[in-house]
């Protein structure tokens, strides 16, 4: 399993990430994160993330869950299986999650990232996508934002690829930095394992391999 999360963006050792491809350069941009917005809006976030990742000399394309709702799952194992290396941008995690559910990306990205067929890489909502639970998130984001062609339950479990919660963004210049002061307190009063990452950070993980870097 090889695993590169970061606490925002790239991170400040973007070549860890290049170093888990292992020559690989193919690269699934997922931004799901972001479907609260409006199309347009929506559409400038993933240009700038295709062009921070042009920088580390990438190809991409974006894999749009949403292409994919109410299916059987075929056709996206099929589409990832082309890539090295899927990139979750950051966002809302619950509806993240639901994109991941409702295409059935889920239980393809645990199969093939489990298996090292894919590396997984991404950041923030990213992230919580491989931690145990989502309870806590809410003090974060807003798990009652739906999108049209959601689903409208909300999704608690996450992929359970990570055996401790991740607190991005930690002590850091950003707008949720407050907000994640709150979700650590609510870790350390549920007696939840945790990793803080401030941003620049990253968690590296391969095979049983792991270390923060930046």
């Amino acid at each position: 399993m090889r695993l590169y999360l970061s606490s925002f963006r790239l991170g400040n050792k973007p070549e860890e990430f290049i170093k888990l491809l292992k020559g690989g350069r193919r690269v699934a941009v997922i931004v799901n994160a972001m479907d609260f917005l409006e199309a347009d809006q929506r559409k400038e976030n993933l240009t700038q993330e295709i062009e921070r990742l042009r920088t580390l000399g990438l190809d991409y394309n974006e894999v749009d869950l949403r292409d994919y709702f109410g299916k059987d799952g075929e056709d996206l194992r099929k589409t990832l299986s082309q890539y090295d290396a899927v990139w979750m941008r950051g966002g809302n995690c619950f509806i993240l999650r639901r994109a991941l559910r409702q295409s059935k990306a889920d239980e393809i990205i645990i199969d093939l990232v489990s298996n090292d067929v894919l590396v997984y890489a991404g950041y923030s909502a990213g992230i919580d996508m491989l931690i145990p639970s989502l309870h806590g998130a809410e003090l974060v984001d807003e798990p009652n934002l739906v999108p049209k062609g959601y689903d409208s339950e909300i999704v608690w479990e996450s992929l359970n690829l990570l055996s401790y919660a991740v607190a991005p963004h930690y002590k850091s210049d950003h707008p949720e930095s407050a907000d994640i002061d709150r979700s650590v307190q609510y870790m350390i009063d549920n007696h939840i394992p945790f990793i803080a990452l401030r941003d620049g950070e990253a968690i590296v993980i391969e095979g049983n391999k792991q270390k923060i870097v930046g």
